[in-house]
């Protein structure tokens, strides 16, 4: 998959979230890293077609995803930081059902791969669970099984691990690891970062650094304890 974005803009009112990306992304992992208000998180619903671009142009393979939301469904897909702004269903079933109905399945089709998903993830006493009894661990995991049940080529995930517990973001990185998807991640989590082919540092809506770990981190590390009047 080649995510292609050019010349790319997007403002909020009168302020300039991104100015100007330009990017050309097919490795497999990719990092997305900066500050909180850097543009991270628009970039990410960018690329996944939930918003459109004030200026430029995005393409996943070619395809518009904002204008072409049944193409999308099949070629990306976004796990948000807060699982309540992503959970719109009752039931874990219904959650992970809606997708696959926007695909074309019958709700009846749709509800038995739900299942077969479950059970697959060793969750099958979710079938009729409601959402809202789960641990916030467990919600990022039904959004993730949601995600995935649409089989998309790409999967984008913004602070997957954002206030899990130690045990439960351990299994859901394990879980992500082994995923064959183009993985595009928020992150600060050095640990995940390291096996990442490539990290964008984003600053004031711009790219400031884009290359490998090696040449992208250690220069960001520096630059946050100089932010943070912290000394080597």
């Amino acid at each position: 998959m080649v995510i292609n974005l050019k010349d790319v803009s997007f403002e909020f009112e009168t302020h300039r979230v991104l100015d100007q990306i330009n990017l050309n992304i097919s490795e497999h992992r990719i990092g997305i890293i900066g500050v909180n208000g850097s543009g991270k998180s628009t970039l990410a619903r960018l690329i996944s077609g939930l918003i459109a671009p004030t200026s430029g142009s995005i393409r996943l393979n070619k395809i518009d995803v904002f204008k072409d939301r049944k193409a999308a469904l099949k070629t990306v897909g976004i796990i948000f930081q807060n699982p309540d702004h992503q959970i719109i269903f009752p039931t874990c079933v219904e959650e992970i059902s809606f997708g696959l109905i926007q695909q074309g399945m019958t709700r009846i089709e749709a509800e038995k791969k739900s299942k077969q998903l479950l059970l697959k993830f060793d969750k099958s006493n979710w079938s009729d669970e409601l959402a809202h009894n789960l641990s916030q661990g467990q919600r990022h995991f039904l959004c993730l099984i949601s995600v995935l049940a649409m089989e998309p080529d790409v999967i984008i995930l913004d602070e997957p691990y954002a206030g899990l517990d130690l045990p439960t973001s351990i299994k859901l990185k394990n879980t992500i690891k082994k995923l064959n998807q183009q993985i595009v991640m928020i992150t600060h989590d050095r640990e995940i970062l390291e096996d990442f082919e490539r990290i964008l540092w984003i600053d004031n809506g711009k790219i400031v650094r884009d290359g490998s770990f090696e040449s992208v981190m250690p220069d960001f590390e520096k630059e946050m304890r100089k932010r943070a009047n912290v000394s080597d």
